[in-house]
């Protein structure tokens, strides 16, 4: 499950990251063409202007789709350690992201701390087993 879920890790960076340079490079095209039509600093000013609502409209869109009662309910179901990282990830990917990337960093500081979470994560559930 911990293989995956850094799988799904990578993949997450280097979609924001290619995300990252399409967006510049969209936004130096529509900087140089605009530039055509009127002066550098208009047309700075309105590349701006253009990002500026289209981020704006982005994040009213997805704050209005947010529900907060599927959360609540998902909450329940989550038990363990690697669900709940996997939760995170699937309900926010950017939150996760930065968690892993400050999980990583903490764990090249400190490798024994690796060792205790590698084997809390190897370790198998307890609360499965019926006693007879």
């Amino acid at each position: 499950m911990a293989r995956g879920l850094v799988k799904k890790a990578v993949a997450a960076s280097v979609a924001a990251g290619a995300a990252l340079v399409a967006v510049l490079a969209f936004g130096a095209t529509i900087f140089y063409a605009l530039q055509l039509v009127v002066p550098p600093l208009a047309a700075a000013a309105i590349t701006f202007l253009l990002f500026t609502v289209i981020a704006l409209a982005v994040t009213l869109i997805f704050v209005a789709r947010s529900e907060p009662e599927d959360e609540v309910e998902d909450e329940d179901v989550v038990s363990g350690l690697g669900q709940r990282a996997y939760t995170l990830f699937r309900q926010r990917p950017i939150l996760g992201t930065v968690a892993a990337l400050a999980g990583g960093w903490i764990f090249l500081r400190n490798p024994a701390l690796a060792t205790m979470v590698a084997a809390a994560f190897t370790e198998k559930s307890h609360g499965a087993r019926r006693r007879r």
